[in-house]
């Protein structure tokens, strides 16, 4: 009998029956809230009915329409809305259907569009797994081991980590930016440098937001060198910060935006946003792909841009952010658990640290495994594996906010045994 891949890891045993918003169905019947949506993928919950509507009506009219063979109605409204949406000069956009194409597609555009060979990316950072992709990935080895050898080209600087780096946000940016100059100093000549690949929040990295002042001296660097810089928001775009795109929380434009994930409520599609004089370096033909742009996944996006705009769910990720960062902040302190609770909008990160201070990954798993039992799904990242990642549907109540707060601060008083639970407050 065929199997699924053993090397594949299920953060859950749930093998689920149905779904809807955040309420997820096991096929024994049990109910979960789920605060991961797919890694950040169903951002208007799950089988929003507008987004179901739309998917049903475009499969009865077409499914697939090759769109380097055809056009379809769907794939040019998407441009259209897109273009609302997106930085004003990013108008030209190509299609994937993952991350890791859209991230290949813009590193094949910089080094097009600039004639040099050399990029840099940031530690901690995840473009995705194909061959160029995962040359750009380095919040963990696992997407590399035995893989060598990758792209040549790629060059690594310091993320300002303060948290990791034990400094203030202050002296990590400022490290940041210095090893970054060291770094066109010593290893990749600015002429040599097609581009800076940055994501705004790093995502499999643990959670950890940029700055405004990192992310200005990227900016300031790229104009002054004439290199590219690169949005990385496939997880942090499509409001899951509490702004549209992340980088708008720093007041910075990229020269390469790609993003997907949350563009469809679920069907792949992703996409490589940036200037037509821009896009025009890449050579005729050199763009392309079978099942890119397609017809019901587009369809999908454009109903989950309405529903984003008509439930106002760009705001709603802003307010329930700040009350589950409070709220996580509130339980570490009553179980007397150390670490730090970070993250724009709801991408929400929580990494647990012993009283050392050193990385405590035995600790974030038994507590992502307690919240299972009390009904509340969660997802485990970072480099070092010790980061509890909150990652709900953009539609996130109030009342959701709250069971989620009380499952959790059940499961870490089951999972550290705390001396202090006499003075644990739920959220009523």
């Amino acid at each position: 009998m065929a199997r699924l891949s053993p090397v594949l890891k299920q953060a859950t045993p749930v093998t689920v029956s149905h779904a809807r918003g955040l309420d997820v169905y096991g096929e024994d019947g049990q109910r979960y809230l789920d605060f991961t949506a797919g890694i950040g993928v169903t951002s208007t919950g799950h089988c929003h009915p507008a987004v179901v509507s739309a998917i049903a009506r475009q499969a009865g009219k077409l499914i697939h329409g090759q769109y380097v063979t055809v056009r379809h109605r769907p794939l040019l409204d998407l441009c259209e809305r897109l273009g609302q949406v997106l930085p004003a000069p990013l108008q030209s956009l190509f299609f994937a259907n993952s991350g890791s194409e859209a991230m290949e597609s813009a590193l094949r555009l910089a080094r097009q569009a600039t004639g040099r060979p050399n990029v840099i990316v940031f530690h901690g950072g995840f473009h995705g797994r194909t061959v160029g992709a995962a040359s750009l990935t380095t919040s963990s080895p696992r997407f590399r081991t035995g893989y060598a050898p990758l792209m040549s080209g790629v060059h690594i600087a310091p993320f300002p980590a303060a948290y990791r780096y034990g400094w203030s946000e202050e002296v990590a940016t400022r490290f940041a930016l210095q090893e970054l100059d060291f770094l066109l100093a010593t290893v990749t000549a600015p002429e040599d440098t097609a581009a800076l690949i940055v994501e705004p929040v790093l995502g499999e990295g643990g959670f950890v937001p940029a700055n405004t002042a990192f992310l200005h001296g990227l900016r300031e660097r790229a104009d002054r060198h004439g290199f590219l810089l690169v949005m990385d928001e496939v997880q942090t775009g499509f409001g899951r910060t509490g702004r549209f795109w992340g980088h708008q929380h720093f007041g910075v434009e990229p020269d390469i935006l790609v993003a997907a994930k949350g563009m469809t409520s679920g069907l792949p599609l992703s996409v490589m946003a940036t200037s037509e004089k821009l896009m025009l370096a890449a050579p005729a033909g050199s763009q392309g792909g079978t099942y890119g742009g397609n017809a019901v996944a587009c369809a999908a996006a454009l109903a989950t841009l309405d529903v984003i705009d008509q439930e106002e769910l760009v705001a709603n990720a802003a307010r329930q952010g700040r009350t589950l960062a409070e709220g996580l902040a509130r339980i570490a302190a009553d179980h007397g658990v150390t670490g730090d609770v970070r993250g724009l909008g709801l991408m929400l990160g929580w990494e647990f640290s012993d009283a050392q201070g050193r990385p405590d990954s035995a600790r974030a798993l038994r507590v992502q495994q307690e919240a299972i039992s009390q009904g509340l799904l969660l997802q485990i990242g970072g480099p070092l594996r010790n980061v509890l990642r909150l990652l709900p549907a953009l539609t996130v109540s109030d009342d959701q906010v709250d069971e989620a707060l009380r499952a959790l601060s059940r499961a870490v008083l089951a999972a550290t045994g705390s001396a202090q639970a006499g003075r644990t407050k739920e959220r009523a």
